[in-house]
């Protein structure tokens, strides 16, 4: 009894120094891999399509460079420490045009930005929720407070939904308030009104505007 106890605790031992030794031999881009991987798989292991492939892919730290940006969104947000870059497909709230846009993460904020324009600013702070389905479509519904500042809820198209939406949180630290939704999904329009949409499977990817108004994913 006394020796099993005793062989435990130096394998104990052993393990943890092995451990601290791996993650010293870290460097700190590895670690902060690591780190945004356990996020990923917190939010979205076993809830969306997807997920297990994602795992052999390492995330960027950004997807564009801060130079990419128009020089005048430069100035608009300089003082805040741009941590993350992605181009995104933004549809409407009303009629679902879909729109080319950057999604700029930034140490307080989430700005879609169209060129030299800012079109939304959410402050970390304010976020209420990040919707993504089950599926393996690359949508994103960034849910903000109602009042007038904000226009509504932000619906985007990710290419890398996964590595989008872990920034996304880990900058916010609103792990929490990240759905994984089934079906259908609600959304504020702005004005206290609210649209819907819907996900569902087919044979080829789209997102259009059905009979009904709603916007549907497949």
């Amino acid at each position: 009894g006394f020796f099993m106890q005793t062989s435990e605790m130096l394998r104990k031992i052993c393990m943890r120094n092995l451990v601290r030794k791996y993650c010293r031999g870290l460097t700190a881009e590895r670690k902060a891999q690591l780190q945004q991987k356990v996020v990923t798989s917190a939010v979205f292991s076993g809830k969306k399509e997807g997920y297990l492939e994602s795992l052999s892919q390492p995330f960027l730290e950004t997807r564009l460079k801060e130079n990419d940006l128009n020089p005048k969104v430069l100035q608009l947000i300089r003082g805040e420490n741009i941590k993350y870059v992605t181009p995104v497909i933004k549809y409407d709230r009303n009629g679902f045009k879909a729109r080319e846009r950057l999604l700029v993460l930034t140490q307080s904020s989430a700005y879609v930005v169209e060129m030299a324009k800012i079109k939304q600013r959410i402050e970390y702070s304010t976020l209420k929720g990040i919707s993504t389905s089950n599926l393996s479509d690359g949508i994103v519904v960034i849910h903000v407070p109602e009042d007038n500042k904000q226009k509504g809820d932000v619906i985007l198209q990710c290419e890398h939904v996964f590595e989008t939406v872990t920034k996304l949180c880990i900058l916010a630290n609103k792990q929490s308030v990240v759905k994984v939704v089934k079906g259908s999904l609600r959304f504020r329009v702005g004005s206290g009104k609210e649209g819907t949409m819907v996900f569902t499977v087919g044979p080829e990817p789209q997102v259009f505007k059905d009979k009904t108004g709603q916007l549907t994913v497949v």
